[in-house]
């Protein structure tokens, strides 16, 4: 029998809300500092099956969320491109060639560099109850570009979004390259065991309308479309971070089966204008459950309450903070599990 959150995630609601946290298998976790210093870098850490998968398995044993994500990172699909990909102290991750000076068609793909990813996604679902349901995921094709583009993490995704403006037919084949790994990487995971996957776009809200549709909808509904076919049943979460107002276009038109609220959005505003029935997940926000107290329980009621109607997958509006106190996330969780509606 499917779990509580793949049950809601295909349009069930019941009496107690699922929950997990994006980025709950991380460096909040005094384990996963542990093991992270036994291990060294970061990408040695997601290349390591038997230490991503125990970095996944975490944060269940310690809370016994509803879903397991895939400990990774959305950089994969760059690096199986043909990027060369690391993660420098204090810097974040650096990819090479920058495509702002290097045409994609100068990459040469190395897809074997996803195969360790699949392992990791069929030991963790080795390590799963049925009521755990394991989350994959990948980065939507905007998110990704803005790196890939760049060749680093930007505030404003300049170099990105001024090559979109410039030369709409190369920035649209690396938004088609990127879509057609997507499209592959996520069906492997599903393949190895995923049950759902989740579409990131962290960085959608720094688009204009229409390149919003351009460069956001339109890739995420191909890649929906496409992993549907390929996986009926497999549910598809979409999650454009900062869209706004463009997050009603956004759960309309790409057909994803459920959409993410980041904690800038009105729950009420986005019940009351996202299709009814579509299940949504979010939308607290990462510093009030770092800063804990009476105002977390409150607003965590608040949310449960605001989406009493319709499908709902208890989440942040965007990934744990590294410093969170452990308190604060039982005490999220007591919340969460108490409520009934």
């Amino acid at each position: 029998m499917p779990g509580l959150l793949l049950d809601t995630l295909r349009g069930s609601r019941g009496e107690q809300v699922p929950m997990w946290l994006m980025r709950q298998a991380g460096r909040y976790l005094p384990e996963y500092r542990a093991l992270r210093a036994e291990k060294g870098g970061f990408l040695e850490l997601v290349y390591d099956t038997e230490a991503a998968a125990e970095v996944t398995l975490q944060p269940i044993r310690r809370f016994g969320f509803d879903g397991a994500i895939l400990f990774s990172d959305i950089l994969i699909v760059p690096y199986a491109m043909g990027q060369d990909l690391a993660f420098l102290a204090g810097e974040g991750p650096h990819l090479s060639p920058r495509l702002a000076d290097t045409a994609l068609s100068a990459l040469q793909a190395v897809p074997e560099r996803l195969g360790p990813i699949y392992a990791t996604v069929a030991a963790v679902k080795a390590g799963l109850g049925p009521e755990t349901t394991l989350l994959g995921f990948a980065g939507s094709p905007w998110t990704v570009a803005t790196y890939m583009v760049n060749g680093e993490g930007s505030k404003d995704h300049h170099a990105a979004r001024e090559l979109a403006y410039r030369d709409p037919g190369a920035f649209g084949a690396i938004i088609d390259g990127i879509a057609h790994v997507t499209i592959e990487y996520l069906v492997g995971q599903i393949e190895a065991g995923a049950e759902a996957v989740q579409l990131f776009d962290s960085w959608a809200g720094s688009l204009a309308p229409d390149e919003f549709e351009r460069w956001v909808i339109a890739p995420n509904a191909a890649i929906t479309a496409s992993v549907q076919a390929r996986c009926s049943g497999v549910p598809v979460i979409g999650f454009p971070k900062g869209a706004g107002a463009k997050l009603a276009a956004y759960a309309r038109e790409t057909g994803v089966d459920a959409v993410g609220v980041d904690e800038t959005i009105d729950p009420a505003w986005a019940a009351r204008e996202i299709p009814a029935g579509m299940p949504v997940q979010g939308n607290l926000d990462p510093l009030l459950l770092l800063a804990g107290g009476d105002r977390l329980v409150e607003r965590t009621n608040a949310i449960l309450a605001a989406f009493a109607d319709r499908p709902h997958v208890f989440n942040l509006g965007h990934g744990i903070g590294q410093h969170t106190p452990i308190d604060h996330v039982v005490t999220l969780r007591d919340t969460v599990r108490a409520w009934r509606g």
